[in-house]
């Protein structure tokens, strides 16, 4: 790998680790103050909002400025959200203004991949990024679990300012302020990312000429013989994923009577799969062998099903790390061929903000779905069973389409493999 690669990962690491503390220090924040619990369920939706409400304009902004700058731009309107939240703005506004961020930097952070290496690569550099994002996820979630538990936050409400009354008396509050450190970490590696030798490209001068631009990506992606494949796949299992993160919590408390610091272990317990699964799909998956996990995605779906009958710590925790390694598997090699399609069709900054579009707009709505649903009393047993069912079902009815695109299309698909197996990229189509 590259030099800069490693950059790469160090302030998606750094990034990520802050974006999983805050989510479990905003859970807390919000349950101390007596907020119901649609309230902490909505986090993860409103997270999701500017993903897609800005997706026309993300992309091209990550193809038309270097993207170093790009990540840290957005890490900065992070660093905004954390301080909202610390300083008395509503907890689900301002970690929507940290979604903000997130959405901003994420065409930057995977699109630079497809500029700084070969196709033979993409699928090893995704499966360290995933690595390392899901070891952020870990680690993040247990960080933050410390960080609002007794002993660190007494420890972190000691610390005074000397004439200064910071107003800081919680622990979430604690947790949050400490956060803002790893963020500005992340950031200052943000400035050593290089410059890669892709060229710039300009942005449409009007809000509507950028709309127009993304709906054109959007279709040209969905339209794609493997593109439409891996981006159902991601888009189905990200929309999933991102709710489990908060499912999981609410399902530790509901089965194993759990509380926020303790359940947070079992989320990063789930991260410890996927991680395992990631890497171990970058060793052994080439990228156009990428369609060959989507039986997978079934077997997670009725996978899912079965944490309803279980009551006992010592059986979810393996397991939970079964569950998160056949995610894992299934997800980096389908990821980087979505990535590889995009880069070929559109550009990497334009590809990712589609494919974050419709990853963000199925976790808006699940979570919209699940949120309401709590609100009018759904337990999460019945969440976790409809999400089940879900899974499996898309993911068998996406198999379907791709049997169908082997026959109908079959000139069209080899080709499109041919290009995945060859390290030559072809211009890109505008």
């Amino acid at each position: 790998m590259k030099r800069g690669f490693y950059t790469i990962m160090s302030a998606q690491f750094f990034s990520s680790l802050a974006d999983n503390a805050l989510f479990v220090a905003a859970v807390e924040l919000l349950r101390s103050s007596g907020a119901a619990e649609w309230q902490r369920a909505a986090l993860v939706p409103m997270f999701a909002l500017f993903y897609v409400v800005l997706a026309p304009f993300v992309g091209a902004f990550a193809d038309a400025v270097p993207k170093g700058k790009v990540m840290f731009f957005a890490n900065s309107i992070k660093v905004i959200g954390c301080l909202m939240m610390l300083f008395g703005a509503h907890p689900l506004m301002a970690y929507a203004i940290v979604g903000l961020g997130a959405a901003a930097y994420s065409p930057a952070k995977y699109g630079i991949l497809t500029e700084l290496l070969p196709p033979s690569q993409l699928v090893k550099a995704n499966g360290w990024i995933e690595g390392l994002t899901i070891t952020s996820i870990i680690l993040g979630v247990l960080l933050g679990g410390q960080l609002i538990g007794d002993h660190v936050s007494g420890l972190l409400l000691q610390i005074d300012v000397p004439m200064v009354d910071t107003g800081i008396d919680t622990p979430p509050e604690a947790a949050i302020a400490s956060l803002v450190a790893l963020y500005v970490l992340a950031a200052l590696f943000n400035l050593r990312i290089p410059r890669t030798s892709a060229p710039l490209q300009p942005v449409a001068h009007s809000v509507l000429g950028l709309v127009r631009d993304f709906s054109s990506c959007n279709s040209r992606l969905w339209q794609d013989k493997l593109g439409q494949i891996s981006l159902a796949t991601t888009t189905l299992f990200w929309g999933v994923s991102g709710n489990l993160r908060y499912i999981v919590l609410a399902w530790a408390a509901a089965a194993l009577g759990y509380g926020t610091q303790q359940a947070s272990s079992l989320v990063g317990v789930v991260a410890i799969g996927t991680a395992v699964g990631a890497v171990a799909a970058s060793v052994y998956c080439r990228l156009d062998k990428a369609t060959s996990v989507i039986p997978l995605g079934i077997a997670m779906g009725l996978l899912v099903i079965f944490m309803n009958v279980i009551s006992n710590v010592w059986v979810a925790a393996p397991f939970l790390i079964l569950l998160g390694g056949i995610g894992g598997y299934m997800v980096v090699p389908m990821n980087a061929l979505l990535q590889h399609r995009g880069h070929n069709l559109m550009g990497a900054g334009r590809s990712i903000a589609v494919q974050n579009f419709n990853e963000q707009a199925c976790i808006l709505g699940l979570g919209a779905f699940y949120t309401a649903m709590t609100r009018f009393g759904l337990s999460a047993f019945g969440a976790i069973t409809i999400f089940g069912v879900v899974v499996a079902g898309t993911m068998w009815w996406i198999r379907r389409w791709h049997q169908r695109n082997l026959v109908a299309h079959k000139a069209e698909v080899e080709h499109l493999l041919d290009l995945a197996r060859s390290d030559d990229l072809k211009p890109v189509d505008r």
